[in-house]
């Protein structure tokens, strides 16, 4: 009897010595897999490392996440889909809209004109975020955060005549992302459009498939097509956004404690992002002309050329995917 107190007297004094040092007894411990999109060292390889490192410290050793870079688990739209059945169990990138069209809402051309609009439209909270968060949700995909990247351009490994003026026929064919905004936007722009997964470009441009490409900014063509491209056009056609993101069906079994530790670190990720970003664009537009690819950028006169033309022809041909009542919705909670 005296050794079966002393017993209980030393396994409380252990508890209570547990839960002195944040470790809650009997709590449920995770082991799970988050994919991103680009190769290692590039910068949101190191942010997903640190949003990885900051869940196990704040969740006490529990949360434990393997990283999978460079889209080694399968094209960013085949892997939402696989986080949505809770084959994978988190994904930071950009988000498909095979399952849902009206997704192409989030990156609809010249929705946002220059930063200021874009921390306005893409903050957490925001309308579009919320609506997106929405639609998401539908597809058992719990939203927790952004994660702001550039404004968009076109590169092509041949020199485009008169860029400025998108009325003259390019004649070079070009990668757009498999949405209808942006084959009609590379269209307007004068180029011939290949619709492309983002993981066959690179053999696409190796091959001559496609001779350029649309849908991705600076950093997205210096991590991943630099030995194959010759000239960057800094035409600011969408802004990329990324989005952090999780199975439904485990967020909700997860306690109020491991919700608030993903939710507030994932808005940390975000906040911080938000802070460097476009001296983060600048800089991979250095990197770009530094390595020998020419880098176009344009006055605002001909930036606001390039989107009065995108918009009218964009915008209404879309809205029978999107709906016209939506795109003004979100229209207005910026200009």
């Amino acid at each position: 009897m005296k050794k079966l107190i002393r017993l209980l007297f030393v396994l409380a004094i252990v508890i209570s010595l547990l839960s002195l040092i944040g470790i809650s007894v009997g709590a449920q411990t995770y082991h799970w897999k988050i994919q991103h999109i680009r190769p290692i060292d590039t910068d949101i390889d190191k942010d997903v490392h640190w949003l990885v490192d900051t869940l196990k410290e704040k969740s006490n050793g529990r949360i434990n996440i393997d990283i999978f870079p460079a889209s080694q688990l399968g094209d960013y739209t085949v892997v939402q889909e696989r986080v949505g059945i809770g084959d994978v169990e988190m994904q930071l990138a950009c988000i498909g809209t095979g399952m849902d069209l009206s997704l192409m809402i989030q990156s609809l051309p010249y929705i946002a004109r220059n930063w200021d609009d874009a921390k306005k439209l893409y903050a957490t909270g925001s309308v579009l975020m919320n609506i997106i968060s929405e639609k998401l949700a539908k597809q058992n995909l719990k939203l927790i955060s952004g994660w702001p990247c550039y404004f968009g351009g076109i590169a092509t490994t041949k020199e485009v005549p008169e860029p400025a003026n998108p009325d003259v026929p390019k004649n070079i064919k070009i990668r757009v992302p498999p949405q209808k905004a942006f084959e009609i936007a590379a269209e307007n722009y004068g180029f011939i459009a290949t619709p492309t997964a983002w993981s066959e470009t690179f053999t696409a441009l190796q091959t001559g498939i496609v001779e350029g490409g649309i849908g991705a900014g600076a950093e997205g063509y210096y991590s991943n097509f630099r030995d194959l491209l010759k000239y960057y056009y800094a035409v600011n056609d969408h802004f990329e956004h990324w989005y952090f993101y999780m199975n439904m069906d485990l967020w909700n079994s997860l306690s109020e404690e491991d919700q608030k530790i993903i939710e507030e670190t994932g808005l940390e990720l975000e906040r911080k992002r938000f802070a460097i970003a476009e001296e983060r664009e600048d800089y991979n537009e250095k990197l770009l002309s530094d390595y020998g690819i020419k880098v176009i950028t344009f006055t605002d006169e001909e930036l606001d050329n390039f989107a009065q033309k995108i918009r009218k022809s964009v915008w209404p041909a879309v809205e029978d995917v999107i709906g016209a009542e939506l795109i003004t919705k979100i229209a207005e909670s910026v200009y």
